[in-house]
């Protein structure tokens, strides 16, 4: 049988599982929001720790908490941003739109905790209080965004950005290493002009690399934080100098250089800056959508398609046909993709719910952001390590498909004029050979004129 404990709230006597750090409103809550089974990521989890552990700081600079309080309150709070207590937030997103009810959860778990620390049963409440000590000067309507902006800034500098940066830097040795390939450009998915292979791979990692400075370019924006705002911000329970205390000392904590948003009101109605960093997580997934669709076209086949690259080979194979090899991993990052927008969607439908001075979809709009920061951090770092370096162009391929194509002809443009270039390229699709044979047939060029005026190479390089 479970073992319980019975703690109390402004309500009456909860029931709840002994061994359990959460509290009664948690409890309720439980019973409240039985709704779908989507959890917060534990990173925002570990934000709130850290989110206490400042707050507690701050009272204690601005004279609202005991030390002996604010230490033990920082302590606990500690832990649980180490993640310690992961398991004791079993609340899902689906739940008031502040937030209020994981908001509760962390200030119960972090009072239970430190009581324990102190020598005291769980439940008791004393000599820390959930609302008393560990949300003082704090409400749930500016606590809950500035925990949105923390995990979101600590999930970009911890996974997104250096996994932008890793299949940034792994497309950049590969267009080195094939800077001198040439191959046949595609327009309308149809044959055009010769070009490089490594040409291809500098454009897939200019796509990154701008996607990296979109990110920097919202960090402004995200590192300025709504604390301080209490119920309707206007800073009401908050003594003077909190926000700033707040953020000096979350700054302390992570390196990081955050500051009061000199608009509570903004901070804690609108997420304005979240969505911005919504749009710019939904350009990059366009990105990794392109680049990976064209990996896949360019390693089709390999007999009957396009077969330029060779994909690597990562041990797994169909359930009907022994040894077919298919592009998973870039499957995975299209997929990816197309889950970060509909992430967006989410996001924009969400920044857009806020009235009067609160956004009342702040659970659902910080849950799919995080979402997307972390899949596409996931695909770019699996991409630039088992994809990108292991890939190897098909030379032989790549030389027949540009031994004989009819487009070359456009490079006599400028010599022969546009109509005689067409009757090149008509003759030749007719007769079905190449376009010198058909410049010669046609008594347009000899072949020496010809293989004068067509240099694949120099034309890959855009050279007339």
């Amino acid at each position: 049988m479970l073992k319980t404990r019975v703690e109390h709230d402004a309500f009456g006597p909860v029931d709840i599982p002994a061994d359990r750090y959460w509290g009664a409103q948690t409890q309720r809550a439980l019973a409240v929001f039985e709704i779908g089974t989507e959890r917060f990521p534990a990173c925002l989890i570990h934000a709130f720790g850290l989110h206490k552990m400042a707050a507690a700081v701050a009272n204690l600079k601005c004279g609202e908490l005991e030390p002996g309080l604010a230490q033990a309150i920082v302590a606990a709070a500690a832990e649980v941003r180490s993640g310690a207590f992961d398991a004791h937030f079993p609340l899902t997103i689906w739940q008031t739109g502040s937030g209020t009810q994981t908001n509760m959860n962390a200030n119960e778990v972090i009072a239970n905790r430190a009581n324990e620390r102190l020598g005291e049963a769980l439940g008791t409440k004393r000599p820390v209080h959930p609302n008393d000590h560990v949300n003082r000067s704090q409400s749930s309507n500016d606590s809950f965004p500035t925990v949105m902006h923390l995990s979101a800034v600590m999930e970009l500098e911890d996974r997104l950005l250096p996994a932008l940066g890793a299949l940034r830097a792994s497309l950049q040795s590969r267009a080195a290493a094939f800077a001198d390939i040439l191959k046949l450009a595609r327009t309308h998915l149809m044959d055009a002009v010769p070009t490089t292979l490594g040409r291809g791979f500098e454009a897939f990692a200019a796509q990154v690399g701008h996607g990296i400075e979109r990110v920097e370019a919202t960090m402004p924006r995200l590192l300025s934080l709504p604390q301080g705002g209490t119920a309707a911000g206007t800073g009401l329970n908050a003594p003077a100098g909190f926000a700033e205390a707040f953020c000096a000392e979350a700054s302390r904590l992570t390196g990081l250089p955050f500051r009061p948003n000199p608009c509570k009101v903004e901070g804690m109605a609108a997420h304005d800056a979240l969505l911005e960093l919504s749009g710019v997580l939904n350009v990059i997934a366009a990105s990794f959508i392109k680049i990976a669709n064209d990996l896949r076209w360019m390693s089709s086949g390999p007999h009957c398609g396009i077969g330029e690259l060779v994909m690597p080979d990562e041990g797994l194979t169909s359930s009907i046909m022994p040894g077919k090899r298919n592009p998973t991993i870039a499957e995975v990052m299209v997929q990816a993709g197309m889950q970060v927008a509909g992430n967006h969607v989410t996001a924009t439908m969400a920044g857009a719910s806020g009235s009067f001075e609160l956004n009342v979809a702040k659970p659902v709009l910080i849950y799919n952001v995080l979402q997307s920061i972390r899949v596409l951090a996931d695909s770019a770092r699996t991409v630039a390590e088992r994809v990108i370096p292991a890939l190897e162009p098909d030379r032989d391929r790549l030389a027949r498909q540009l031994d004989a194509p009819l487009l070359a002809a456009t490079a006599l443009n400028p010599h022969i004029g546009y109509d005689q270039a067409a009757r090149i390229v008509a003759h030749g699709k007719a007769h079905g050979c190449t376009a010198r044979e058909a410049a010669v047939s046609l008594g347009i060029l000899s072949g020496d004129e010809y293989d004068r005026l067509v240099d694949l190479r120099r034309m890959a390089q855009g050279a007339g």
